[in-house]
């Protein structure tokens, strides 16, 4: 067990050393193969799976998993000036982009910069999001729209907000892995 967990902490520092992250929580861990901004925010336990592109002002907050070939991209183009072709026409305001705990991300997934995603969400593979997302709802399509909530009641949202608030949550499958 003891190697394992060598293993597994090398490779978050490799991790962490290779895409030059200094605002990501020592649990944090990405594919390689990922492409991300190096002022990336990440939370405990998060995860960005292979082939994912996070552009510049993204925060992922904890146990929140980017399944694979998530992009994280774009709206940072002006298209509404008449008479001025888009590549001439500059660039908005920036915004950041907010994702909250525990959040799953399907693969294939593209969310537009600048928008939010609530706690707990889950957003179906090949969805596009284009507006914010609330939390403990689950999304699908193109664009994203609201396909039901994630818990039953109120008061299940209510516990696992109590759960996210607390401490790090380790949970029976980070014990089994000597986390």
């Amino acid at each position: 067990m003891k190697l394992r967990e060598t293993i597994r902490s090398l490779r978050r520092i490799y991790c962490r050393l290779r895409f030059g992250l200094h605002s990501v929580h020592p649990t944090f861990l990405a594919c390689t193969n990922s492409s991300i901004s190096k002022d990336l925010v990440a939370g405990a336990f998060s995860f960005i799976g292979p082939n994912c592109e996070v552009g510049p002002g993204v925060s992922l907050g904890a146990y929140t998993m980017l399944g694979p070939s998530v992009k994280i991209i774009g709206n940072d183009h002006v298209f509404d000036i008449p008479g001025t072709p888009v590549i001439f026409s500059g660039r908005p305001v920036f915004k950041e982009t907010c994702i909250g705990r525990d959040v799953w991300i399907g693969a294939n997934v593209i969310v537009l910069s600048g928008t939010s995603i609530g706690d707990g969400a889950i957003i179906a593979a090949g969805s596009i999001v284009t507006k914010d997302v609330k939390a403990f709802t689950v999304v699908a399509g193109v664009p994203a729209r609201l396909i039901k909530n994630r818990f039953k009641s109120i008061e299940e949202e209510a516990f696992h907000l109590k759960q996210l608030n607390s401490e790090i949550y380790h949970g029976k499958y980070a014990d089994k892995l000597g986390v």
